[in-house]
């Protein structure tokens, strides 16, 4: 796990704003090492989200939206739950991509767009 120079509730909480802003956006520009760590916390998010549709018995849902809820936010998990979980039905995992670009200017480091699989 990479740590980005941060302490873990910092950690924890770049993690979740990554993951709120893909979520919401569908796509985001970030480094390439926060986008490869972003990728396993947001594919384990959409899967649970396929707990928390409608078609799941009651228990089950409310507990996977209530995951979904504190992990990324309540407008986050909503569309997690109602759209992408739609989307990704018939599908077993994989359902984000890394694209590299070239680096930033700045300071040099690889870049890279995350973003869903349609």
């Amino acid at each position: 796990m990479r740590k980005f120079g941060r302490e873990k509730n910092q950690r924890n909480a770049l993690m979740k704003s990554l993951a709120h802003n893909l979520a919401l956006k569908g796509k985001i520009k970030t480094t390439e090492a926060k986008a490869k760590e972003l990728r396993p916390f947001i594919e384990k998010l959409v899967t649970l989200g396929k707990k928390a549709t409608p078609e799941n018995a009651a228990p089950q849902r409310l507990s996977a939206r209530r995951l979904l809820e504190a992990r990324v936010g309540k407008m986050a998990a909503k569309k997690i739950a109602l759209e992408l979980s739609k989307d990704y039905k018939e599908r077993t995992g994989g359902y984000t991509r890394i694209t590299k670009l070239v680096p930033r200017k700045s300071d040099g480091a690889k870049m890279a767009v995350i973003e869903f699989v349609k």
